[in-house]
């Protein structure tokens, strides 16, 4: 029994816990359910939650963030602006790529992040989303962080092609997107 090794102050305070847990637990439930259902019914998100990676809290947000994408020339753009391309250091001919650079909406930066570790979750999805090729080779050179971050790159880069030019996502018109 708790009560048997606990003073009863302190069996108080882990079920006043307990039930703050329990609160914020159905406040995330309830908001969660808003944002999906907020999400299903705005046609630009239901479009960007076609991609891999892509769920109801990071199209919204993206919406949220940029709009229509009018703002950003290409996606490249729209990554530089996130954070997800690396510095560059130039001397002479040699280019040096150095560490992400972190500008832009930090929230929408970590959104990106942690839909591209979802994607490299499932490996046996990797083919269908048309990433298979370009994944298998990253994954064998790249260090598994600098990977997550060159994948939130790409799927960043699809997203705003997808936004920006009105296109479903399709895992054939991958290399061609952004």
């Amino acid at each position: 029994m708790l009560s048997d090794n606990l003073s009863p102050r302190v069996v108080q305070l882990v079920q006043d816990l307990v039930e703050d847990w329990r609160y914020l637990d159905r406040r995330v439930t309830s908001i969660t359910k808003e944002i999906n259902e907020l999400a299903e019914q705005d046609a630009h998100c239901h479009r960007l939650m076609t991609a891999p990676g892509v769920g109801p809290i990071i199209s919204s947000a993206m919406l949220a963030a940029i709009g229509t994408g009018d703002a950003f020339r290409k996606g490249r753009d729209f990554a530089a602006w996130l954070g997800l391309v690396p510095k560059q250091f130039s001397t002479g001919d040699r280019t040096i790529l150095g560490r992400i650079s972190r500008r832009g909406n930090r929230y929408l930066r970590t959104l990106f992040i942690q839909g591209a570790r979802a994607v490299l979750l499932r490996r046996q999805t990797w083919s269908r989303h048309g990433f298979g090729a370009w994944l298998e080779a990253a994954s064998k050179r790249l260090h598994s962080n600098v990977l997550v971050v060159a994948l939130a790159t790409k799927l960043a880069r699809m997203a705003w092609s997808m936004l920006a030019k009105g296109r479903d996502y399709d895992a054939n018109f991958l290399g061609q997107t952004a």
